[in-house]
């Protein structure tokens, strides 16, 4: 438990010890003028808050402070009652606040009773109720502005998120204060009933107990019951002037305790100024000057510290400000070029560099070049530029590859050396330096340039350092075509295409379909490795369905089927029986069940024990196609076809899932296993 959360909690704890277990008088002097500290503390931070928001706890703040009130006056009224001696705090406001006159003092106390009850209550009161009204009717509005504003690109989904989260808070704050004031109104009626009764009370046990007559038990326990009323009622003044302060001026998510303690003590201006008032108190009236002074010094010393730490801390900010300034500066190369996000980078150490330099005879950038070629043919859709650069930060022989300045995957090379691969049936092994395939990774050894006719006549896969950069460089760019392809690639693909067949793509769109929904049909192909350089295809099936839905994974379906010829070269070879496995009947009645339909597209509710049973099966289906040597291929019916890609899709990347409608007429399929659950 953190030491606020403690603070927090004692600070309740005493509240309720003193309901029940009687005090000594020192210590309920010492306990009341803490409570008039914090009521200035509250006051002047809630002067010093930016916005409601930094106040966000203060509804419960309100709670607390009124219990440790009625608390205080428990036991001010059992020391009055039982020894007639509530201690100096007590005394001193009703000799000296109240002029040690009794009817100076009522006059006193009903004066601040009207003005906390008639002005300050019942003003914040009104306003919190018409606040929290207005501020909940505005919500709607609000948010419209607020998803308009992300719709235009104004803001980002993160600021969006923050407007958001700031509106909701900024409604629960006013919700709660609403029914907070009523805390403190309450807290006004409960000191005047309980200065009644201490009053007839104090009668009561001065006539019957102590022997002493009507005037000079009235006069006696009078004075202590005002003194003890107005001890109560001015931090209660304090806290009401607060709420309403507060009121006309919301809870975030962070730790309570930490919360609590940082909004009622995270402003020194607000500490000095209390611990002033404290220590004045204790020198220039009969309160007890040490404990006064002690406590004034002691929120002027903590005052002090806390100022100390956030100077301490706007000058590291400023320092590392004018640091990275400074170095920024020192750049030789043009900062705007630092701003943009290349979609594929290839960094490599210096050791790499003779690969990619032409003058040394490393062709890596005729490989690039080759790799974009290869990728449009194979997928029909162009890769953006690849940059290459060398990065000293990098070992040696250490490349790394990024996809929108992201790493996301990294491999090694030995320079002069060859890599060698175990396809399964060497006829002998060969020693060399152990190692794993980046693209695959299989594992593999590194072998000399001397080694490698030898490896290769043994039945080893030899590639130099060039290629194993490259294939790996090409498997990253198929693995994330899909988010690498903008609206941008497809509005040039629909510019092509638009001179060949422009009264296709003027049906299409933008009437049927958005750019953006055209571009999530085509990235759902791209993910699952479907070629898209058919695009006239594509489009008019997209054309013939758009009209009856607009759901772009539902379109997709229609697109693979309509596909189906390059769906079936791909994954089915002509001439040769394909073993594959097929989903069980009622495992796709099951899916199909579960499947719920929003405004946002459908998404599956099996129960988590259900997947992890299916997962389970599909599992060891695979393996039996993989101790084959075959491509992992699920056949399904066309409707689950996609809800099963979709949840299998974070368990086996590479498994392919098709639908009867996808595979030619003439392609021979065997099947070797069924998943179940």
């Amino acid at each position: 438990m953190k030491k606020q959360d403690m603070a927090v909690a004692a600070y309740l704890v005493a509240a309720f010890a003193m309901m029940i277990i009687p005090i000594p008088s020192w210590l309920l002097d010492i306990l009341l003028a803490c409570n008039i500290a914090l009521g200035f503390t509250i006051l002047f931070t809630s002067m010093f808050a930016k916005e409601v928001l930094d106040m966000s706890f203060y509804p419960t703040i309100l709670l607390f402070t009124t219990i440790f009130r009625i608390a205080l006056n428990i036991s001010s009224t059992r020391l009055i009652l039982t020894t007639g001696d509530p201690g100096d705090v007590v005394q001193t406001f009703g000799n000296y606040v109240g002029g040690g006159d009794l009817i100076v003092g009522a006059i006193v106390f009903i004066i601040l009773i009207l003005v906390q009850f008639m002005i300050i209550n019942k003003g914040s009161e009104r306003v919190a109720e018409v606040t929290a009204r207005f501020t909940l009717d505005a919500m709607p509005g609000k948010q419209m502005a607020i998803d308009a504003d992300l719709n235009t690109g104004a803001i980002n989904d993160a600021e969006a998120k923050r407007r958001r989260d700031k509106i909701q808070e900024e409604a629960s704050f006013f919700g709660s204060m609403d029914g907070a004031v009523k805390y403190v109104k309450g807290d006004a009626t409960a000191g005047l009933i309980i200065t009644a009764v201490n009053i007839v009370g104090g009668i009561a046990m001065g006539v019957l107990r102590r022997g002493l007559d009507f005037s000079t038990a009235l006069n006696t326990y009078a004075i202590l019951t005002i003194g003890d009323g107005l001890v109560s009622q001015i931090p209660s003044l304090l806290i009401s002037l607060s709420t309403g302060v507060l009121v006309t001026k919301g809870s975030k998510d962070a730790d309570f305790g930490a919360v609590l303690i940082r909004q009622i003590f995270g402003v020194p201006k607000a500490l000095y100024i209390v611990g002033t008032i404290i220590a004045a108190l204790g020198i220039l009236t009969p309160f007890p000057t040490l404990i006064f002074l002690t406590l004034g010094l002691l929120m002027i010393v903590c005052g002090r510290v806390i100022a100390g730490e956030i100077e301490t801390a706007q000058i590291e900010s400023e320092v590392d400000q004018e640091e990275a300034a400074a170095e920024e500066i020192r750049q030789p190369e043009n900062v705007n070029s630092l701003l943009q996000v290349d979609p594929i980078e290839l960094e490599f150490g210096y050791g790499i560099i003779p690969l990619a330099d032409v003058n040394q005879g490393g062709d890596l950038l005729d490989r690039v070049v080759m790799i974009r070629r290869q990728i449009a043919l194979e997928l029909g859709t162009v890769v953006p530029i690849i940059r290459l650069r060398d990065n000293i930060q990098l070992n040696p022989n250490q490349y790394i590859i990024k996809i929108k300045g992201i790493q996301v995957s990294e491999g090694e090379i030995l320079f002069d050396h060859y890599m060698a691969m175990n396809p399964g049936y060497v006829e002998e092994e060969i020693t060399g330096i152990p190692t794993f395939e980046p693209s695959f990774h299989l594992p593999a050894i590194w072998i000399t340039e001397g080694q490698r006719e030898r490896a290769e006549s043994l039945g080893y896969t030899v590639v130099d350092p060039p290629s194993i950069i490259a294939t790996h460089l090409t498997e990253i760019i198929r693995q994330h075509i899909a988010e690498l392809l903008t609206r941008q690639d497809v509005q040039n693909l629909v510019n092509n295409l638009k001179e060949s067949n422009p009264s296709l793509v003027e049906e299409l769109t933008p009437k049927l379909l958005s750019l953006g929904e055209i571009q999530k049909v085509l990235q759902n192909l791209l993910k699952e490795g479907i070629s898209i350089r058919d695009l006239l295809t594509i489009f008019e099936t997209l054309a013939d369905y758009a009209s009856s839905t607009r759901d772009t994974d539902i379109l997709t379906e229609y697109v693979r089927q309509s596909l189906k010829r390059a769906i079936s070269n791909k994954f089915f070879p002509t001439n040769e029986t394909t073993s594959v496995v097929t989903l069980d009947p009622k495992l796709e009645q099951e899916i199909m069940a579960s499947v719920k339909q929003t405004e946002n597209g459908a998404y599956l509710t099996l129960d988590p024990e259900k997947t992890k049973a299916i997962m389970k099966s599909v599992e060891t289906e695979i393996a039996k196609l993989e101790n084959l040597g075959k491509n992992p291929i699920i056949i399904t019916s066309p409707i689950v076809r996609m809800y099963f890609k979709r949840l299998t899709e974070d368990y086996f990347k590479d498994l392919i899932v098709v639908s009867y409608n996808e595979i030619e007429n003439n392609v021979e399929l065997q099947s070797v296993g069924m998943v179940t659950a």
